[in-house]
């Protein structure tokens, strides 16, 4: 359950590494730290998107610890060094995305409230905003406030390849008739991120591309493949529920949405569309971001976290 470092990823010190018991035993590996500025502000739970793991977050870590907030971290089921339920450890499978919410609620009993700070915040990229906006309308939350970045409430058209309602149809008859543990027409083991820099859909920042792609090199235990069917099926599923017009009226847990404006992985109009139908929901458009918003170039990253720092009411940092 180590970290993986590399010179330019160094783990943050004074880091706690370990796993928790799953919802069904099995184990899910997580990290915590203190803040490393000022009195604490509380604890921010940062919740990767599909495929990724915590060493992507190490650069998100620091931010956080500078603003004075504790950080504490999960792997989804399925990827990163948490429990890979299929005998090929390459295949990212859930039956429901509800095993992604119970698995959080056993992060947060078994973790992160006997050894964090409250109160707990929410720090949730792509499928892990997707996530978290699940959680958002249940009457446990435990979090004061969530901030989605690019959550994945719609696929963007060029992702899919196909009509989405084929897609859609595609994902749940291939589930029924058994195949949904094979990966997706034309998916393999290889990590489905891109290889090469130019033409990218997830930054514009080469040198932190390249970091991410040497973290894949150095700890290919940590990759996974393709989606399979039956994730497809879930995520489907689990959208077409958050993208009910009644769903957003359930939400009581104020919101910052982060949208990218150039995002081709996930439908900023779908995000934006759901953000205004949430009555407590501040939403900060990044015009020029690709996806991956906490791994943008520089100037990006400065505008989310001035937004971030005006909507926790953090003094910026210098």
């Amino acid at each position: 359950m180590e970290l993986v470092a590399l010179a330019r990823n160094p783990v943050p010190s004074g880091a706690i590494v370990g796993a928790f018991a799953g919802y069904d035993g099995n184990p899910m590996r997580y990290a915590l730290w203190e803040p490393t500025r000022g009195s604490t502000r509380g604890t921010v739970c940062v919740f990767t998107g599909r495929s990724e793991f915590i060493e992507k977050y190490f650069e998100v870590v620091a931010d956080l610890r500078r603003r004075g907030f504790a950080v504490a971290i999960m792997d989804w089921r399925g990827q990163g060094g948490s429990y890979r339920p299929l005998r090929n450890p390459r295949k990212g499978w859930v039956r429901s995305f509800f095993e992604y919410d119970r698995d959080l609620y056993c992060f947060i009993e078994r973790v992160v409230a006997p050894n964090c700070p409250r109160p707990f915040y929410a720090l949730a990229h792509s499928m892990g905003g997707h996530i978290l906006l699940r959680v958002a309308s249940q009457p446990a939350c435990p979090f004061d406030r969530i901030t989605a970045v690019a959550p994945m409430l719609r696929f963007h058209d060029s992702k899919v390849g196909i009509s989405q309602n084929v897609a859609r149809w595609y994902a749940a008859i291939g589930t029924m008739l058994g195949f949904g543990r094979s990966y997706v027409r034309g998916g393999s083991d290889d990590s489905a991120d891109p290889v090469v820099f130019e033409g990218n859909p997830l930054t514009s920042d080469p040198n932190r591309f390249a970091r991410n792609r040497a973290l894949i090199d150095a700890a290919p235990h940590l990759l996974l493949g393709a989606p399979t069917i039956g994730w497809l099926h879930a995520a489907y599923k689990s959208m077409a529920m958050l993208n009910e017009p009644s769903y957003a009226d359930r939400i009581r847990v104020p919101l910052m949405i982060a949208i990218a404006g150039r995002d081709r992985v996930v439908d900023s109009q779908a995000t934006e569309a759901f953000a205004a139908r949430v009555k407590l929901c501040t939403t900060i458009m990044l015009p020029l971001a690709r996806h991956e918003i906490l791994q943008e170039c520089d100037d990006i990253r400065s505008r989310f976290w001035a937004a971030f720092d005006a909507y926790l009411g953090v003094e910026p940092v210098v």
